[in-house]
């Protein structure tokens, strides 16, 4: 059997030419799904534009950090922000946060609920949750992100991987196999491999072609690439410090030789409607005041 292998493109509504971008690499490219942020500053703009691609799959890309404003008010999520109602810019000062008992899971709650309902309101079907930065590896965020999939009946979430010898990557694969084992428990699918933080905006020709081989070489029979492509002409992105090559990849996911390793490889291209349901029957679903009521 060939291995199902979605190209996930992150971040669509962070600005309006990563998301046409993002269009563009599936048209012609070999993009298959998207994670929408609802508080990007495009996404009013950008969001109609999903009705019209009814093939790319949608997943929500839930957002505790960055250089936007949360959707609701600094009185709402008061733990979430920073004395300027600012949410904080990276996961480290969240985690450091977190980990000193000083941000309420019910805050991460409302402000998710609130990320999720704005994509609902478009009406289309959603295949997955994530967390911008990755956060839903940290165990409290990913109880919320698990609970939320499993009260909006969507059947999937994202488990990132990352390979390597340092520290970071040591750890990553520590959260990734527990938040696997939680995702079976309550019934949710998920990619049982898969790349994208290790080369996240560093993507070209020939590290693409490099990550198909090796995720082909690994032999699971479903795996997941996550990548950042936007158009090179870009007004909206200088707010953005993140030193990502959004055009670079973009090239790399829409050349021919994407394709042919595509095929040669033995990949099915596929979303995350596409996953098969696991062996495990659900158990249980996160209980809890992540659970409580909408």
């Amino acid at each position: 059997m060939s291995a199902l292998l979605i190209v996930n493109a992150d971040d669509y509504g962070l600005t309006e030419r990563i998301s046409s971008g993002i269009m563009r690499g599936h048209r012609d490219g070999i993009v298959t799904s998207t994670s929408v942020l609802a508080l990007g500053p495009a996404y009013p703009k950008v969001a109609p534009w999903l009705a019209d691609v009814p093939t790319l799959g949608l997943g929500v890309h839930l957002a505790a950090v960055g250089e936007d404003p949360p959707l609701l008010s600094a009185a709402e999520i008061p733990t979430l922000v920073d004395a300027r109602g600012h949410l904080h810019h990276s996961y480290k000062t969240l985690l450091s946060r977190m980990i000193a008992r000083r941000v309420d899971p019910d805050d991460l709650r409302r402000e998710f609920t609130a990320q999720l309902d704005s994509v609902l309101e478009l009406g289309l079907p959603i295949g997955h949750l994530d967390a911008h930065q990755h956060l839903h590896l940290w165990p409290p965020v990913g109880a919320v992100v698990l609970a939320l999939a499993c009260r909006y009946d969507i059947p999937a979430v994202r488990v990132p991987h990352y390979r390597g010898a340092s520290p970071l990557a040591a750890g990553v694969t520590v959260l990734s196999r527990r938040l696997a084992r939680r995702a079976d428990e309550v019934g949710l699918r998920y990619p049982r491999d898969g790349t994208g933080i290790e080369v996240s905006g560093k993507l070209d020709h020939a590290r693409l072609q490099t990550i198909l081989g090796r995720l082909a070489g690994h032999g699971a029979p479903s795996v997941e690439l996550t990548v950042h492509p936007g158009e090179p002409d870009d007004p909206d992105r200088h707010r953005y410090a993140w030193d990502y090559h959004w055009a670079t990849e973009l090239d790399a996911l829409t050349s021919p030789a994407a394709h042919r390793a595509v095929r040669d490889l033995g990949f099915t291209l596929a979303t995350y409607a596409d996953l098969p349901a696991g062996p495990v029957t659900p158990l249980r679903r996160p209980l809890g005041p992540t659970d409580s009521g909408r």
